[in-house]
């Protein structure tokens, strides 16, 4: 193992070792025991008493994030020429068809999201074995296909963004920047656990919460208090 930096030292120092935190303690901490040189992402982890195997204890969603995910989202659509214009308007970085699959055949995802319409997922399908692992297959539950390809878009600039419990029982999400106010990181931190403590399956057993944390890219995670964050 790898020898702990002078600033590794003096950001586990800060967090107070078993200690659990209230998310609006957590947000303000989050912020000090950052030193990367770069704005780094601030994530939340979500430890949940589900079965990930068993397909009626999947959770799955959408939030949009009040304050936005700090990045630049960089969007495609798929659709057909009649909604070229719509996408474009609404502010897609990439539109077209053939051709975007053709790059993508070829090796080309240099986007973060994508977007279609309904009547071109045959094409989309057939790409599916590339879009699938990188997390870019559209999807109608997560909004992304979708006849409305505007508001699609613009949700997706605003800050909306999909999340899935892993096959350990854990949701990790980005809600924002190292750069966000405390409470612009709370709000966000706070519409993502309100939309995962709303998406418990009705048949569970036992404890949905079981535990939480957040940490930006390289800090270390800091406990939150399960019973202060579940509204």
């Amino acid at each position: 193992m790898s020898k702990l930096t002078k600033n590794q030292k003096a950001a586990i120092a800060k967090i107070e070792a078993g200690k659990l935190y209230t998310l609006a303690e957590a947000c303000e901490l989050v912020k000090e025991v950052t030193f990367t040189k770069f704005d780094a992402s601030v994530e939340v982890h979500i430890n949940l008493g589900v079965d990930p195997r068993k397909a009626n204890q999947m959770v799955r969603g959408v939030v949009t994030l009040p304050n936005g995910t700090g990045k630049t989202v960089r969007v495609l659509v798929l659709c057909t020429p009649d909604k070229e214009t719509e996408a474009k308007e609404a502010g897609a970085d990439y539109v077209g068809l053939d051709e975007y699959i053709d790059k993508i055949k070829g090796g080309w995802t240099d986007v973060d999201v994508i977007i279609c319409t309904p009547s071109v997922m045959a094409k989309v399908g057939a790409i599916g074995r590339i879009l699938g692992p990188r997390g870019l297959m559209p999807n109608p539950k997560t909004g992304t296909v979708t006849m409305e390809i505007a508001k699609a878009v613009k949700d997706v600039k605003a800050g909306k963004i999909d999340f899935k419990v892993d096959k350990t029982g854990i949701v990790h999400a980005a809600v924002g920047k190292a750069s966000f106010t405390p409470e612009q990181i709370r709000e966000n931190a706070q519409a993502l656990i309100s939309e995962v403590i709303k998406l418990k399956p009705q048949n569970l057993k036992g404890t949905y919460l079981q535990g939480a944390s957040i940490c930006t890219t390289m800090s270390p995670g800091i406990t939150l208090d399960v019973k202060s964050i579940a509204e």
